[in-house]
């Protein structure tokens, strides 16, 4: 275990708790948003969460215009 994979490690938690990637990159130091993206490793389950949620915003707002 090296400090570089626990700050991958913290970045990651941090993301999956619901901090902002702005947020997290004040807290790495980073200058570059990409730089932090590259650190934040998602879960596989989140990806798939944030697909589904957002298909059924989608159909929420076609259901709107049949009306």
């Amino acid at each position: 275990m090296t400090p570089h994979v626990l700050r991958h490690f913290c970045a990651s938690q941090l993301y999956r708790n619901g901090l902002d990637l702005l947020a997290i990159q004040e807290v790495l130091g980073h200058s570059w948003i990409a730089t932090t993206m590259r650190y934040i490793h998602v879960q596989q389950t989140r990806v798939e969460d944030a697909w589904v949620a957002g298909m059924e915003r989608a159909a929420k707002r076609l259901e709107g215009l049949a009306r």
